[in-house]
């Protein structure tokens, strides 16, 4: 019966695994999304970056044949002879001929800055070049060869829409035979930004940078020819300049106006310009973040679907675990509750598909059979405390009368004498003998009592010294030859020869085996036999035995035994259980007809296990007993 506003154990079970699985099922998809973002923007930013050493090698490249071009142009008869009526067809046919980013030929008068000749207006697109190859006309160094190279900031007219472009203008000195300047030729180029492939995300737009921050080319036509000290972001491109001219190839996130968010891989390149040797600029690959991120929309997608079916997986199969683990519990359950009705109680449940429950299953079936066991035992132990108590009863019945018989013999004995009762001193000393016998077998009984209750507490210690054992034997014998007489019984004694002197406690031994001689003299009728054996066997002869106790034997372990056979009364065997127990007797009627306390034997067994050994008996009803003490040698 639950308690008031408690649950069950399904819908506990159904809760907690999914409050623990969907949490963590979403961790996994968050991780596995933030994972693969971060894959694409590392792919997009390395694809940036050799996006823009492509670029910077592409420049390099385009410069270098420009130039020679340019010269080998310059050094053609046509150019070095032009005159202004032929200039225009000159400059027309050159363009004819030159890639098609060149956007603009003129051929121009070193001495008065004339045009002569241009496919693109009168308005010259080289006035640096000229006026800083006018000043050094004379000078020796300047070699014919020299190409200027200038850069055109202005955005071409011609520039297609959405395209951005970089503007060269590369400018040739003539000179006559005399190495005068009188003419130069300028070409104009236009790089412009291709979207490869059409995936704008992988190539990106081109930017360049000139040394100094003036931007050249640019994917919006309003920053062409600004410094990137101007907004927006200045500090980003200013690091950005310092990195590319430091030698440093890298990517980078750029935030642009309106917060959109740009990458930007970028490497340098050494080009040379007017009036100097070498120029770095800077060349950029950016492309949008929103760009780059275009491939994983369609993982969004995937990972959204795959949430949603893997919650609804997880909540099925959390339906059916819950269902497959309460439904047994749930009958385990019922079967707790009928086993207080006993008369209705039926086997356990088992067969379950849980290897753990079956096993729950078979530990409940063996505690019921147990405890039944237990109340069986329980019965049983009742019922023997209950005849132990009766027995006990009898016990000290028997006792009280074995103690009064030879007090009452002793008190008899003193007072006939103290009474001067006694005709002569033999009178006297028969009196005083009956008193000495009455008194050594009160003593006996009470050595006994004593004896059984120190083994029962531990205290008794053995006293193990060499024995002679055949005179053991003898001195046994002659304890028992003064009762055995008077009954006109035989009693024999036989010693294996070989027997030297063995290792033990010669009183305890003494005792048991006086012990088994005096029940076996008390129980024999007259005329019959008493005989006492003793011998050496190895412990193999005791796995035949009828041992009391059933430990185990080395069969191996020499074993002194000592044997007392007897032709009398016998026991039944439905009362051999009751031999070796301490205050319970075999048959309380012929134990009073033979007296005794019955813890003769109890004590023997007692004994022979504090050797190490044990006791064992044969009996037949009617034909008479044989007890056997078993104790092991000591090297």
């Amino acid at each position: 019966m639950g308690k008031p506003g408690s649950s069950s154990f399904r819908r506990i079970l159904l809760c907690r695994i999914l409050l623990v699985s969907i949490p963590v099922l979403l961790v996994g998809e968050y991780m596995v999304y933030r994972k693969a973002r971060s894959s694409v923007l590392t792919t997009a930013r390395y694809n940036l970056m050799e996006s823009a050493e492509r670029k910077a090698e592409e420049l390099d490249a385009l410069t270098a044949l420009m130039r020679s071009q340019v010269l080998v142009s310059s050094q053609l008869p046509e150019a070095k002879s032009a005159q202004p009526e032929t200039a225009q067809t000159f400059v027309n046919q050159l363009k004819t001929s030159l890639p098609p980013q060149v956007q603009c030929v003129q051929l121009t008068a070193a001495q008065t800055g004339t045009v002569l000749g241009s496919t693109c207006g009168q308005a010259a697109i080289a006035p640096t070049a000229l006026q800083r190859l006018k000043p050094i006309q004379q000078n020796s160094s300047l070699q014919p060869l020299d190409v200027l190279i200038s850069p055109n900031p202005a955005p071409a007219q011609k520039a297609p829409p959405r395209q951005t472009q970089l503007g060269l203008v590369f400018s040739s000195p003539i000179y006559d035979a005399r190495k005068r300047l009188v003419q130069v030729l300028s070409v104009e180029v236009s790089l412009w930004q291709q979207q490869f492939g059409g995936d704008i995300s992988r190539q990106g737009y081109s930017v360049v940078l000139t040394q100094d921050g003036t931007v050249l080319a640019h994917p919006l036509a309003n920053r062409i020819g600004r410094s990137i000290t101007e907004p927006p972001n200045p500090p980003v491109l200013e690091y950005l300049l310092r990195s590319a001219i430091a030698g440093e190839q890298d990517s980078l996130h750029l935030f642009e106006e309106n917060g959109a968010e740009w990458l930007a891989g970028y490497t340098a390149v050494k080009t040379p310009i007017v009036g100097e040797n070498q120029q770095t600029w800077v060349i950029l690959a950016i492309a949008p973040i929103a760009n780059a991120l275009h491939e994983i929309r369609g993982i969004q997608q995937v990972l959204l679907f795959l949430t949603l079916g893997l919650l609804v997986a997880s909540v099925l199969a959390t339906l059916f675990m819950a269902r497959e683990l309460a439904n047994p519990l749930e009958r385990l359950g019922d079967y707790a509750l009928q086993i207080r009705d006993r008369s209705a109680l039926s086997r356990v449940p088992k067969n379950f598909k849980i290897r753990e429950l079956n096993q729950l299953a078979e530990a409940l079936d063996i505690m019921i059979r147990q405890l039944d066991e237990r109340a069986e035992e329980l019965e049983t132990a009742w019922q023997e405390a209950q005849a132990a108590n009766q027995l006990k009863s009898e016990f000290l019945a028997v006792t009280s009368h074995e103690l009064r018989t030879p007090l009452n013999a002793i008190i008899g004995s003193v007072r006939l004498i103290k009474d001067g009762c006694c005709d002569s001193p033999e009178e006297v000393l028969e009196f005083l003998q009956q008193a000495d016998d009455a008194a050594i077998h009160l003593l006996k009984i009470i050595n006994d009592l004593l004896d059984i209750s120190k083994i029962e507490v531990g205290q008794v210690v053995l006293n193990l010294q060499p024995v002679d054992i055949q005179a053991l034997c003898q001195q046994c014998l002659r304890w028992v030859e003064a009762i055995a007489d008077r009954k006109r019984m035989q009693v024999s004694v036989q010693i294996d020869p070989n027997l030297k002197s063995i290792v033990l406690d010669e009183q305890r031994v003494r005792q048991m085996v006086i012990n088994l001689l005096s029940n076996a003299v008390k129980f024999t009728a007259e005329g019959g036999f008493v005989k006492l054996s003793a011998w050496l066997e190895y412990g193999s002869q005791l796995e035949t035995e009828n041992r009391p106790d059933r430990s185990p034997i080395n069969p191996t372990t020499p074993y002194l035994c000592l044997q007392v056979e007897d032709s009398g009364i016998g026991i039944a065997p439905e009362r051999w259980h009751l031999l070796f127990r301490p205050f319970q007797q075999v048959d309380s009627s012929s134990t009073r007809n033979y007296e005794g306390t019955g813890l003769g034997l109890a004590l023997t067994k007692r004994l022979a296990e504090l050797h190490g050994g044990t006791l064992s008996f044969d009996s037949i009803p009617g034909k008479g007993s044989t007890f056997r003490i078993w104790l092991p040698i000591a090297d």
